[in-house]
């Protein structure tokens, strides 16, 4: 059964995330919370990274099970997200990003107070990737310089858990049809299997998200239905743990999300990050 390799400091795994930083991120999110879009991608990006380095972390410090790229597209660029120690840096072991986020900001968070209400506190919230809305969207590139990234990661793991790559966007790409490069991206193959694309659609409207579907044929329009195309199958880990979480899906779904809100984005990086036991 595919999707099963272990996860190691020996055999470690890779997360490539691709984020859309063009000017449409500047427009709010759907839901009640009206957030940017780029703010609401980029806070659960380092809050996604924070929690991979606590689930990493051992006594002797963080463990590096996973690599973790960023990439940023949008205006006429595209390249690594990460800002301070990290920039320019694509694939960086998961301990050295727990080491060097750009800065670490006090934030308040709500608790509950156990009387049913809510208590603020104030955190510390790490920092790597700022929000950026400026330009076009070059999806094309974006998925081609994922592609170099997986190519060679496969070459140097070829037994290993292959990469995922999560494409975070609003749009449609502006550099050509993505269809191919991310097909192509999925035709790199370990032994444990093919190289992952799951795309996550950021929305500004009201309509209710859809998550994993199993087929286009309920999909709203041409770019919705092409973005499922271009999403892989959710492997069965991640659809059994997304019925654990309440989320309905099959042995057909894919990684994909339409329409998605704050919640909808945590919920699919969260299982779209969801990797095999950790040794």
């Amino acid at each position: 059964m595919p999707y099963t390799a272990e996860i190691s400091r020996a055999t470690p795994a890779c997360f490539v995330f691709l984020v859309d930083q063009s000017a449409s991120m500047e427009d709010p999110i759907g839901g009640p919370a009206r957030q940017r879009k780029a703010d609401v991608v980029a806070d659960a990006l380092n809050r996604l990274l924070t929690e991979l380095s606590v689930k990493c972390a051992k006594e002797e410090g963080v463990r590096d099970y996973f690599h973790v790229a960023v990439i940023g597209y949008g205006h006429t660029s595209v390249g690594s997200a990460f800002t301070g120690p990290l920039a320019g840096r694509d694939l960086v072991p998961l301990s050295q990003v727990a080491d060097r986020p750009a800065r670490v900001e006090d934030r308040v968070k709500k608790f509950p107070d156990g009387a049913g209400g809510l208590v603020e506190s104030r955190v510390k919230f790490p920092v790597w990737i700022d929000p950026v809305a400026n330009g076009g969207t070059p999806m094309c590139r974006a998925l081609a310089q994922a592609d170099a990234l997986v190519a060679d990661w496969v070459a140097r793991h070829p037994a290993g858990f292959p990469p995922i790559v999560l494409n975070l966007t609003d749009g449609e790409s502006t550099d050509g049809d993505p269809l191919e490069a991310a097909l192509a991206l999925q035709r790199h193959v370990s032994a444990d299997g093919a190289a992952l694309l799951f795309n996550l659609h950021v929305s500004g409207s009201a309509a209710i998200p859809v998550t994993f579907p199993d087929s286009p044929a309920a999909l709203p329009d041409t770019y919705a239905r092409a973005l499922f195309e271009m999403s892989s199958p959710l492997p069965q880990h991640m659809r059994f743990y997304a019925l654990q979480q309440g989320i309905a899906c099959t042995d057909l779904s894919r990684g994909f999300a339409y329409n998605a809100d704050i919640t909808t984005v945590v919920q699919f990086l969260d299982i779209g990050t969801r990797a095999t036991d950790l040794r």
